[in-house]
């Protein structure tokens, strides 16, 4: 009882006030210089729980930030803070000026399920992993003519499968893509497929699958998927079955290395490293030439006019190569313009803040998401004549002479560019022009092209709605 004599007594003495006083000062102290620290841009004003979950469509989540909330501000997917960043100017301010700072990759609650830190992650072994990509690649011909010689080869593959079906119209979509991954199989495997090869073909159903699920609502508000667990079984009991392939030099590369247990060289940095190369190798590049003759089927004369220059540059009976690229401007520009106006990935692919960062009078914290809305930057009115319409005239000048523009970045810019773009390159031009060259693509009879539909499936990936392509074969040596 003593004990709680002097208790009381100090309690109405009037320390007790002094105490809350003094816990209210260090409380604002903490709070104010948690402030000070860091101050996240503004945006659309959060609701308990759910966030910013009322004004963004999650189906279409890239529509929604391209409301006007500014070139850089804060969304609110459920309880997950992510900064976006719009605009040219201040993606490649962050990108390009404050590479290092916006550098990392954003800890998506799946994507650690699934790669566990490995393949292209974070840190030195992102560096390490990046780097000997870029040097493997370059070894297997990437850039060079061995590797345009892959790809003619894969191109007169898919040639002679269109000649097969003799100008009825098929859902092509499939095709296209295993032409397409074929490529990238050729370097990370050392050898191609057959179209009908189950193997094959269950892997490019992973891939879609995978693609899908990482374009869910479920993963923008980071919550794992009902189906993840059996996707991520299938994934690596396949990759695991391709990256032990045969006559696969890259693997046996990695895995001489693996013997010094402090590398980064090692089964799961492999494993998930050539998941990220056969995934991006086949999914954005294939899609793009859908929707290139898609587009060519909705503007048929451009294709004619595509058609036409290459009967001035190339030999009647040939296929064109990466040496006619340059006397052919107005293909050129009508690739660039189909990889503009189908805005692929229009939401990139996250970044994260690899410190604690001052831009745009903002302290951006260490470790938070960051989408460069690329669409903003594909469809700026800043940049672009006529952003909404396909318009090939975008990358020509007054002369007809293809011109580049710096706002043209669909494999997005900085440490964390595309490590394919240059492949890619060459395969859009060669795929797509040497399709051009041999066949005319049509509409099945009884549609118009006014009737084509230019809505985009929605996933990680904007893909063409499925629909029917007539390939008419096109004699070149009619038409010199």
């Amino acid at each position: 009882m003593a004990v709680l004599d002097i208790a009381l007594q100090w309690l109405s003495s009037g320390s007790l006030l002094c105490l809350a006083g003094g816990l209210a000062a260090f409380l604002y102290f903490l709070t104010s210089t948690k402030r000070s620290i860091c101050r996240l841009p503004p945006g659309p004003p959060p609701l308990p729980l759910i966030g910013n979950l009322n004004v963004v469509d999650l189906r279409m989540p890239f529509q929604s930030l391209m409301e006007k909330y500014g070139n850089i501000f804060t969304v609110h997917f459920g309880p997950r803070k992510t900064v976006v960043l719009a605009g040219y100017e201040t993606i490649k301010e962050a990108l390009l000026t404050h590479a290092e700072e916006f550098g990392g990759r954003a800890e998506i609650p799946i994507f650690q399920k699934i790669t566990k830190g490995n393949g292209f992650s974070h840190g030195e072994s992102w560096k390490t992993m990046r780097k000997f990509t870029l040097f493997t690649l370059r070894n297997f011909g990437v850039g060079k003519k061995t590797i345009e010689l892959r790809i003619l080869k894969e191109l007169n593959c898919l040639i002679k499968y269109f000649e097969s079906h003799q100008g009825e119209c098929e859902n092509f979509n499939s095709d296209k893509e295993h032409a397409v991954s074929n490529v990238i199989c050729s370097i990370l495997f050392g050898e191609r497929f057959e179209y009908n090869d189950p193997v094959f073909l269950t892997l490019l159903k992973l891939i879609n699958e995978n693609t899908k699920l990482l374009g869910s609502p479920m993963v923008l508000v980071s919550v794992t998927p009902p189906r993840a667990n059996c996707w991520l079984k299938g994934i690596k009991i396949y990759y695991a079955g391709f990256t032990c392939y045969g006559s696969n030099e890259h693997s046996r590369c990695v895995l001489k290395e693996s013997r010094n247990p402090r590398t980064y060289f090692h089964n799961e940095n492999l494993l998930f490293s050539t998941l990220d190369l056969f995934a991006a190798g086949t999914e954005t590049t294939s899609t793009t030439v859908r929707w290139g003759l898609l587009l060519m089927m909705k503007y048929p004369e451009i294709q004619r006019r595509i058609q036409e220059e290459m009967n001035k540059v190339i030999e009647p009976g040939q296929l064109p190569t990466l040496e006619d690229r340059k006397k052919m401007p107005y293909t050129d520009a009508v690739i660039h313009e189909i990889q503009r106006f189908a805005n692929i990935v229009p939401m990139s692919v996250s970044r994260s803040t690899s410190r604690n960062v001052n831009f745009r009078g903002y302290v951006i914290p260490k470790g938070i998401e960051v989408i460069p809305l690329l669409t903003s930057v594909l469809n700026d009115k800043l940049h672009w004549k006529t952003p909404d319409q396909f318009n090939p005239s975008h990358f020509l000048d007054r002369d007809g002479n293809f011109i580049r523009k710096e706002a043209f970045i669909p494999f997005s810019i900085g440490r964390r560019a595309c490590v394919g773009e240059g492949l890619a390159k060459m395969e859009l031009f060669l795929f797509f022009a040497g399709l051009l060259r041999k066949f005319t693509f049509q509409p099945p009879p009884g549609v118009s092209k006014s009737d084509l539909d230019l809505t985009a499936d929605v996933g990680f990936t904007l893909t063409p709605m499925p629909h029917l392509v007539c390939a008419i074969p096109y004699e070149s040596s009619k038409h010199v």
